[in-house]
């Protein structure tokens, strides 16, 4: 007797036929028929009762259900078990600042409900900073927006971000629609990072198709001093809505024009070391990390965002 057998006659008793359960076990019907006949043979009972409406359980199946559901369940919990046993050490993760506003508390407490005997080390810094740790095996997962730099990376995309014009609600004559293009931002004084932030080479891309010189005032790699001198009135910024996950008021506090070019938008990325070069704790981070941020998009915690259509993770080489 086999688990898969276990699993398959379950599974039909629970969906009433094995038409329905193949379909759900993505097994031919005639294979799982046949697994459930050799199941009844190493029995010597019938535990199937077939009908034109499906298959329900005889006495003897009904009897033989609970207990291997009950087997199934012990044989789960044995090899959660052993997963928490061998899920143990540290995991470094680093997060752009803006991404760590929403992502970082929801990772943490996932990563303790989940994997309770794995130690996060969560890295906040700019996109171009955490390239060179990953490059340095300093970190082993970072969500980043810009992958060219990258020695030998594995690149999952995750979500993509629209980006909108914030400025505080005080500031002297600040743009109130609710969408704007590129092309209308001539002479609108901007507070933006400096090169190395993976914002920056999307935002003077956006502005050169626009062929556009943005009016740069100040360049502060600090997403706190960046707000801060927002919030003050000291001009506007170019972000995605993360930047405000920190400001619980940032409604009253400031106004957003969403970006309406198509091409003005961020990509996050979830790069970490090849695979062979990740601890079992580091793999399973990984998977950890990528739901939760694909939850906080369904559940529309992270605004702006918009999940990519899933794609197997691939491997970028050094240029």
């Amino acid at each position: 007797m086999e688990l898969r057998q276990l699993r398959y006659f379950v599974r039909v008793v629970e969906l009433g036929g094995i038409g329905r359960a193949a379909l759900d076990l993505g097994l031919v019907q005639s294979a799982l028929s046949q697994q459930i006949a050799r199941l009844e043979g190493e029995l010597s009972a019938r535990l199937l009762q077939r009908t034109s409406k499906g298959a329900t359980p005889t006495e003897a199946g009904l009897a033989f259900f609970r207990e291997a559901q009950l087997a199934l369940r012990h044989v789960d919990e044995a090899a959660r078990a052993a997963q928490e046993a061998r899920l143990s050490g540290t995991v470094s993760v680093g997060l752009a600042p803006t991404t760590a506003s929403v992502l970082g508390v929801p990772l943490i407490r996932a990563m303790r409900e989940r994997h309770p005997h794995v130690r996060l080390h969560m890295v906040e810094s700019l996109s171009g900073h955490l390239s060179t740790m990953l490059n340095a095996r300093q970190l082993d997962l970072a969500v980043l927006f810009d992958t060219d730099p990258a020695r030998r990376w594995s690149v999952t995309p995750l979500l993509e971000e629209k980006l909108f014009l914030i400025a505080s609600r005080s500031f002297p004559g600040a743009l109130t629609t609710a969408s704007v293009r590129i092309g209308k931002l001539k002479g609108v004084p901007l507070i933006l990072p400096s090169g190395p932030h993976g914002l920056r080479s999307t935002l003077d891309a956006a502005f050169a198709r626009a062929k556009l010189r943005p009016h740069v005032v100040a360049e502060i790699d600090s997403l706190a001093m960046l707000m801060d001198a927002v919030d003050a009135g000291l001009g506007c910024t170019l972000q995605p809505w993360a930047a405000l996950g920190r400001f619980p008021d940032a409604a009253r506090r400031f106004h957003l024009s969403e970006i309406s070019d198509r091409q003005a938008r961020r990509l996050n990325s979830l790069c970490s070391l090849s695979d062979d070069e990740l601890s079992p704790a580091a793999l399973a981070a990984r998977v950890v990390l990528a739901d939760c941020a694909r939850e906080l998009v369904r559940e529309g915690r992270w605004a702006g965002a918009r999940l990519t259509a899933d794609k197997p993770s691939r491997t970028v080489m050094a240029r």
